[in-house]
């Protein structure tokens, strides 16, 4: 009796410790994905980036407006047109991510730094949240919700 009570314990503790090291996998997956998606997306204005990292549904509300793939990609390329193309240097601070049944959310700083021939010409913070589900090619952004701080 002992030893199926031990075997039991192992199972279940075995069990609750793989759960934790997918969790903690899956959070860093999700870390990836926001910061990877300013990088590819944003800082490389590629609309073709945009079905790596969005769902086909996904939105980014931002300053009162909706903005879904189709928008944004349309932003992305005109702002190729603008010469000179200022530099994106993205810094994110993850606030919190929880993971549960194939669905994320995280909380984030964003911090961007524009400059055009190594000068700075313009700083940028939006604090951020964001929900990803986890597809069949991976984890995706699904939707993103952006709040602009003012600079001090």
């Amino acid at each position: 009796m002992k030893k199926l009570n031990t075997i039991i314990l192992m199972m279940f503790f075995t069990t609750i410790s793989f759960g934790q090291v997918s969790n903690e996998t899956d959070k860093t997956h999700i870390k990836n994905l926001v910061i990877e998606s300013f990088d590819e997306i944003w800082s490389e204005l590629n609309s073709k980036n945009i079905d790596k990292y969005y769902t086909k549904d996904f939105l980014l509300l931002e300053n009162g407006e909706v903005w879904n793939n189709d928008s944004i990609a349309n932003y992305l390329d005109n702002a190729l047109l603008r010469k000179p193309n200022p530099k994106r240097m993205n810094t994110i601070e993850i606030i919190e991510i929880k993971v549960a049944n194939g669905m994320a959310w995280v909380a984030y700083q964003n911090y961007a730094i524009f400059s055009t021939d190594n000068k700075i010409i313009r700083k940028a913070h939006w604090l951020e949240s964001a929900t990803a589900i986890l597809t069949e090619n991976g984890w995706k952004l699904e939707m993103l919700h952006s709040t602009r701080i003012k600079n001090e």
